[in-house]
């Protein structure tokens, strides 16, 4: 039996990257139902919900960046799992995840700084969100050893679903369409 102790930093960056794509849909599927007035409650009540789990997806893209320092496979540098395009292992989507995270840390602490920057313009800013997080679903499906497997596809399509769902609600692309029109006033005769 192999010792988990040798793939713990591994096992680590593995389960917080998945936490981090489950969280982040959560909190980008919870920012879509209060910017699209959906659901129960005012949006004010609910954003201290959003804003912790922003938070705890912040926090796990640290640790599912940082954790990959101690693994002994890999041996990334703090560079190599900060910067884009300079770890040689799966670059592309090496450097996508990483865009991907700061983005989401840039687009998530901007929240302090929406009096600053006004808050009309940081709600404009803010919509970006939705595509660091398409980044990141897109570096788990290109990278990790879970990407391909079933369990793993399925935990991307219930994260998936739900976020695109929303989306097509919050931009009016689910609304029924209204019967075709008929012609008013008197028949015309043939």
């Amino acid at each position: 039996m192999t010792d988990p102790s040798h793939y713990l930093f591994w096992i680590t960056s593995r389960a917080a990257g998945i936490t981090a794509m489950v969280l982040a849909s959560v909190s980008v599927g919870f920012g879509l139902m209060m910017a699209g007035r959906l659901g129960r409650g005012r949006a004010a009540d609910r954003r201290p919900v959003h804003e912790t789990l922003s938070l705890a997806v912040m926090l796990a893209i640290a640790v599912h960046g940082l954790s990959l320092l101690g693994d002994s496979f890999l041996r990334p540098t703090l560079l190599d799992v900060t910067v884009p395009f300079t770890f040689s292992y799966k670059t592309i989507p090496t450097s996508l995840g990483i865009l991907a995270g700061w983005a989401t840390f840039a687009l998530g602490l901007s929240y302090y700084l929406r009096a600053r920057i006004e808050v009309k313009r940081w709600r404009t800013i803010h919509r970006f969100t939705v595509l660091a997080w398409a980044a990141g679903i897109l570096h788990a499906l290109l990278m990790g050893t879970d990407a391909g497997q079933v369990w793993f596809t399925l935990v991307v399509l219930v994260c998936v679903g739900p976020v695109v769902g929303l989306l097509a609600a919050r931009y009016g692309l689910t609304q029924s369409r209204s019967p075709i029109p008929t012609p008013s006033g008197p028949p015309v005769a043939s």
